[in-house]
Order: C-alpha cells, then structure tokens, then sequence
C-alpha cells in the first residue's frame, strides 16, 4: 500500500482563488480592501521565512497585509503598545504577531500579548475569548493549523464522523483545539503527549492521527493502522546526518539533498508510514499551505464581520 498523498499546496492555491473574488467584492463595497498586520519581533531566521509567506499570501489576494517590525531589543510595554495601536486601527481587520517571540520579552510575554489582541481581530484564534467559544463549540476565529486540517480532511472527503482520532501532542496552539474541532465532527478522540504509555499502541487504534509534537519521525510504520489517514503537522529542521539517514534510505533523493544543502526540512511522520497509511500529507506542501490559507480564510471573516458592525459568526 502507498499512501494517497493529501496536497495541501495545491488545496490552498484552489481556497486563495475562491478568497481573491470576494476580497475584490469587500473592496468595491467598502472602498478598502481587507486589513492584516503582522508582528515581527527580532530576527529569528525562521519566522523571517514564515511571515515573508503569509504576507505574499494575503497580497496575493488583495488583502492590505502590512509588517510591523520591533528589533530585538524591544520590551514587552513596546509590544504590547503595538499591539494596543493596531487594535484601535479602523483599517487593519486582523493582527497576528509571528512566535515565538524573543526569550528577553520574559516567560509570559506571548500570553500577555494574546490576551492584548482584540478578539474580532485575532485571526490566529489565541485569544482566551476565541478560545472558549472553541471549547463550547461556538467557534468564531479558530487556530490556523488545527483549521486547515479539517479543511484538509473535509475537501479530500475522508470522513471524521464516528472514526477513532489520535492527537499526538497537546500544545494551545495545534493539539488542543485539534481535538476539539475532530470531537466536534463526532469523532471519538484520543490525546497522547510524553507521558502516554505505549503511545505506538494507542496511535494503533487511530482511523486519524495527527502527529503534533516537534520530533523528527517518531511516528514510525508501528505507530499507524494498516489505511489509517495520518496528518504530519511537524516541520522540523534536520541538521544532523545521522538523523537524516535514519529517516530516508540510501539513495533517496531527499537524502542527496541533505548532503547537498547540510540540511532538510522534515515532519514528525517517518517516511516508510507511506507504506501502511492510506492518505498522508507530505512536509512540506502538505499542512503548511493550509495554515497560511486559512489566515487569508479568517482574515476575510474577520473583516466582513467588521465592516458589517458586528461580531465573527460561528464558523468551522
């Protein structure tokens, strides 16, 4: 057996063209195009990457998507000063500050920043008011990642309903609401973390898994039932030969392209899951994309809800 591949690149590609047309709509009738500003504190190389994407993205489809940047050095007061500037801006519709953030804002600076953001405008849906409208299952702006696996799930139409799911990992921002959102769609839904025992044992059981925990291909062939559909939302960096190895056989091409480049970018999934899942999605291109359409999903919501005066409907 070889996994249908779930393409996540080219699902979002399909959702920016179905956003485009209505941003244009929102334009033509508001005289502005949808708002989204995005906060970048510091240098880190990887968020650099990630939030260049996200604003091609949302200027791709016609979003006003502006960068507001804070070196380093900046405090926590100059942040959330920021934050607390963008959320009385009438032409910015959605905020999202790009983590982590740096270690010299102090421990708890991304849960005082998140509860800072005004909730009609929290398109990452971390805030604790978007967050218990999720619990409750009256959702309005919902985390990104866990968002776009449904959407993933529901437009390759493999069914949730009444399936056994396994969360592999237990984070705020991917493992809880992903949860919440596969228990909402009646599946019967199973968290694993460290502490779970013989965790290969209860992923077994998984129609479902989604593999959520920052580990270069923990989940191996003993983890996945025989057609079992398993989402890899893991994007590690893998520097290390001996890992690279471990995760592709001699001669594969992704092999030759670590030992090209010194590095490769890598899920939580092993590869040989390929031979017993029956759908996978790849990393990358696989919930990546996703992630990044569904900020242009929640944006547009955000948006629309604003400009009509009132609050984000329940969405998915």
């Amino acid at each position: 057996m070889i996994a249908r591949k779930l393409d996540g690149q080219a699902l979002a590609e399909t959702i920016r063209g179905e956003i485009a047309p209505q941003v244009a709509a929102f334009q033509t009738r508001y005289g502005r195009p949808p708002g989204l500003a995005i906060v970048l504190v510091g240098d880190n190389p990887a968020s650099e990457v990630y939030v260049r994407g996200k604003l091609k993205s949302g200027r791709a489809v016609g979003f006003r998507a502006d960068l507001e940047r804070l070196p380093a050095t900046a405090s926590l007061e100059d942040l959330l000063g920021l934050v607390a500037r963008l959320n009385l801006n009438t032409d910015i519709d959605g905020i999202l500050v790009q983590a982590p953030l740096p270690k010299g804002l102090g421990p708890d600076a991304e849960t005082r920043v998140f509860d800072a953001i005004a909730p009609e405008k929290d398109v990452d849906g971390f805030t604790p008011g978007n967050v218990g409208r999720l619990v409750q299952g009256r959702p309005s702006l919902v985390p990104c990642t866990p968002l776009g696996v449904i959407e993933l799930l529901t437009r390759e139409h493999i069914a949730v309903a009444g399936k056994r799911a396994c969360v592999i990992g237990r984070s705020d921002i991917v493992g809880k609401p992903m949860a919440l959102l596969l228990m909402q769609r009646d599946a019967t839904v199973t968290i694993c973390h460290s502490k779970t025992v013989d965790l290969p044992a209860v992923s077994r059981e998984a129609d479902i898994v989604v593999a959520a925990i920052g580990k270069p291909g923990l989940v191996t062939k003993e983890f996945v039932k025989p057609g079992a559909t398993v989402i890899d939302v893991g994007m590690n960096k893998v520097t290390d030969p001996e890992v690279a190895a471990s995760l592709f056989a001699e001669g594969h091409p992704r092999l030759a392209k670590f030992r090209e480049n010194g590095s490769v970018l890598v899920g939580d999934v092993h590869p040989e899951v390929a031979d017993v899942a029956g759908a996978l999605t790849p990393v990358p291109g696989g919930v990546g994309p996703m992630t990044i359409a569904m900020l242009m999903t929640n944006t547009l919501r955000a948006a629309k809800a604003r400009a009509a005066g009132g609050h984000v409907p329940a969405g998915r």
